[in-house]
């Protein structure tokens, strides 16, 4: 070999050696399959349904309906048993003989599977129509079997929508049901009251035998005076525009009007509530101190007897023991 060949061959050995060595390329985890995906988000929502549904109430069926006379309806499906309802003796309730009369008379009829009406309590507030209606039922229930008794059932009114719903869980119990609205009342574009119309009369499956609805308001038609004159002056036909959500309180089949008292009937109430409670004075004082108290709060009712009745116990000493 040539001197020149082998200081070529050197230096092609010498820059072979001085290379830095190449880098390895990092190799990156395999990304997983759609198959491995889809099974994680599976579990995830499995593992999600399961922790809902052990923190949510179990929903009420049939066979638990014996474990309390009174519920309230939750529009998710959900029936909550009600121990102790707060009520008031019928006894107590002063002023309201004729209505009480009638109210009691429909209950009972309809307790015993005889055919019975839809009952709308309307009037002036604080007069007993909401107190009248549990008192009613627990007077009925008083000397009837467990088997025999009727179901108090409140339905809110915002969830007026759902009524259908609750329908359809009670249809089929052997119990009979008193479905109860407090303060009913309907405002603006509110359509919820188809709901209750449909289920009052006109639908297909239509009320239950087993069921009856009852339902307290402060207005006759369930509407603001206003809006029904708002209706009659907008509408080019006047009394096809009313007609709609006025026959709502038409189907019920029974009106009870609750009217302001007089004085002596909120004196009776007053008097009535002190001598259950054993709240002793003077009768002369007792009536003084109810009229002023009636006198600043600028009515006389129920309502405002059983305010100032809390008032003179509570200044007393008197616990108000088995309301």
């Amino acid at each position: 070999m040539s001197k020149k060949s082998k200081k070529t061959a050197a230096r092609a050995t010498s820059k072979a050696g001085r290379r830095k060595p190449a880098k390895t390329a990092t190799k990156r985890p395999a990304a997983p399959s759609n198959d491995a995906t889809a099974e994680r988000i599976a579990d995830a929502l499995e593992a999600i349904a399961n922790h809902l549904s052990a923190a949510s109430p179990a929903n009420s069926g049939p066979e638990s309906f014996g474990a309390a006379d009174a519920f309230v309806w939750h529009p998710d499906g959900r029936l909550a048993p009600v121990a102790r309802v707060s009520r008031v003796d019928l006894g107590l309730l002063k002023g309201i003989d004729r209505m009480r009369d009638i109210l009691i008379e429909n209950t009972e009829r309809f307790a015993d599977g005889l055919p019975a009406n839809n009952a709308l309590l309307w009037g002036a507030r604080g007069m007993g129509k909401s107190s009248l209606v549990k008192a009613a039922h627990a007077d009925i229930n008083l000397k009837r079997k467990p088997a025999d008794r009727l179901k108090l059932i409140e339905i809110h009114r915002e969830d007026i929508e759902s009524l259908p719903g609750l329908m359809d869980r009670v249809r089929s119990s052997s119990f009979r049901f008193i479905v109860f609205c407090d303060d009913l009342s309907f405002d603006g574009n509110d359509a919820s009251y188809k709901s209750l119309k449909a289920v009052l009369e006109g639908g297909i499956e239509g009320r239950p035998d087993n069921v009856i609805l009852y339902a307290t308001s402060n207005r006759r038609h369930l509407l603001a005076r206003e809006m029904i004159e708002n209706e009659r002056s907008t509408a080019i036909n006047p009394g096809e525009a009313v007609e709609e959500k006025v026959s709502l309180s038409d189907r019920f089949g029974l009106w009870l009007g609750f009217h302001r008292c007089s004085q002596d009937e909120y004196l009776a109430m007053v008097r009535g509530y002190c001598g259950h409670y054993g709240i002793k004075l003077a009768d002369e004082e007792l009536e003084r101190e109810a009229l002023e108290w009636s006198t600043t709060r600028g009515s006389r009712s129920g309502r405002v007897a059983w305010q100032f009745t809390q008032e003179l116990a509570g200044r007393l000493g008197v616990r108000l023991t088995g309301k």
